[in-house]
């Protein structure tokens, strides 16, 4: 039995692909309601996007952090 590992690392490789940006833009969104650095809440889920259970947990638990109150200078 052959196991061609060109294969798997074109799908793994494809996986990352789609997976960082999708985490990273979906952490930005939420972010940008619930804290004053959305940035680094992108970069940290799209790091977290290689290992996508943290990823998915780190989305969850932004989005029960309570928001900004309005009156912030830091929301929009």
């Amino acid at each position: 039995m052959s196991f061609n590992l060109t294969l798997f690392g074109e799908f793994l490789a494809f996986f990352i692909v789609l997976c960082v940006p999708i985490f990273a833009v979906a952490s930005y969104k939420i972010g940008k309601r619930k804290s004053t650095m959305p940035a680094v809440l992108a970069f940290v889920g799209g790091c977290l996007a290689l290992f996508p259970l943290f990823a998915l947990i780190f989305i969850a638990l932004l989005a029960l952090k309570k928001d900004l109150p309005k009156n912030n200078p830091y929301a929009h």
